[in-house]
């Protein structure tokens, strides 16, 4: 069936009714001074509504607690997968997490991208209110209270993949153990022998970003070294940033023997920083990166890197937003998945004049 088409269906339909003792559908068209169907339009994300009223309705709706009987067997066939940015093979591992999922649940997937907001535009917000999909799934995103309220109130059950920052306890969330990570890659770079050891982070403004550096300094901490502020760039997870963060540490005076970076990408950044200036991995310098991207294992030195299991994040992820939508909460809505760090060739005891 088209979507647009079951939605046109609806307007009027008997399940645009609150899921307990809630006001219903009439008694907030009164409220708001408007047609019951023109409160259909709205929840169902038509366009054809002017600006005030629909925001007065949606104000009604979440003061209410306006919510659709869980159930609802018009959801179109579809997860809304939603990303930060669609711009790396990192990407490439969640879709096809998702897409696995779908497959096995006869759905479709439908991709787009909050142009590195962390939280999606309304835009993208009328748009999944218009399609009505099973479930929603953001990735390095989270929605502000008045967008979970939306979905919310339409029975559209949503999952945050790696949440860009504390979702609330009672937002289902599929993440990694990340400060696990950060400390098994800097207990990997002192066990070799390295004590200069720097890091380049991703946005500072990213729980995971901040879970990796804690996991950085606990590991630092707990050998007796210095946590030196110095030593710490950070930027977005892109080769640009880990390119002229490590131009930046590797012309300092006293040069860090080793990095950790935020993920992958950065760490080839870092690569092509090290062979500008002449350096060899790993004998001049050791590098750590994390995700275990395909091309880890492909770049020279092959890459030692903290393996995030995206693929596995995102089965998780469609899996309870399915089960959400089939009405089934599980006891706990939090699930961080383990990392583990990947020994390759990028790493190696320090240069012996510095150690």
């Amino acid at each position: 069936m088209n979507p647009n088409t079951a939605h046109n269906q609806q307007e009027s339909s008997p399940r645009d009714v609150p899921a307990t003792g809630a006001a219903t559908l009439a008694e907030i068209a009164r409220e708001a001074g408007v047609s019951a169907p023109t409160v259909s339009k709205v929840l169902n994300g038509r366009a054809d509504v002017a600006a005030a009223t629909r925001l007065r309705v949606e104000e009604l709706l979440h003061r209410h607690g306006y919510q659709r009987r869980r159930g609802n067997s018009q959801a179109a066939p579809l997860l809304d997968l939603v990303f930060h940015e669609l711009e790396s093979s990192w990407a490439m591992e969640v879709i096809r997490g998702v897409e696995n999922v779908a497959r096995e649940e006869g759905l479709s997937v439908v991709l787009s991208e909050s142009a590195g907001r962390l939280s999606p535009g309304q835009s993208w917000v009328d748009g999944v209110l218009a399609r009505r999909p099973t479930g929603v799934i953001l990735v390095l995103s989270n929605l502000d209270a008045a967008q979970q309220a939306q979905l919310t109130s339409r029975d559209i059950p949503f999952v945050v993949l790696d949440p860009a920052g504390d979702s609330g306890e009672d937002v289902p969330a599929i993440g990694a153990t990340n400060w696990h990570g950060g400390l098994a890659a800097t207990r990997h770079l002192l066990e070799l022998g390295h004590r200069r050891i720097a890091m380049i982070s991703g946005p500072s403004g990213m729980m995971c970003s901040r879970a990796r550096i804690a996991g950085y300094r606990a590991a630092l901490e707990t050998a007796g070294v210095v946590y030196e502020p110095s030593l710490i760039r950070s930027g977005d997870f892109h080769h640009e940033a880990g390119y002229a963060a490590g131009l930046e540490l590797l012309r300092l005076p006293d040069r860090p023997t080793a990095v950790f970076t935020g993920n992958d990408l950065q760490a080839l950044g870092l690569y092509a920083a090290a062979r500008e200036l002449g350096l060899r991995i790993p004998d001049d310098l050791s590098v750590v990166g994390f995700d275990d991207l395909p091309i880890a294992r492909w770049v020279g030195p092959p890459l030692t890197t903290v393996r995030q299991p995206l693929t596995e994040m995102a089965e998780a992820a469609a899996r309870l937003v399915c089960d959400l939508a089939r009405g089934n909460r599980p006891s706990t809505l939090r699930l961080d998945l383990a990392t583990q760090l990947v020994e390759r060739s990028s790493t190696a005891p320090p240069p012996a004049s510095v150690g």
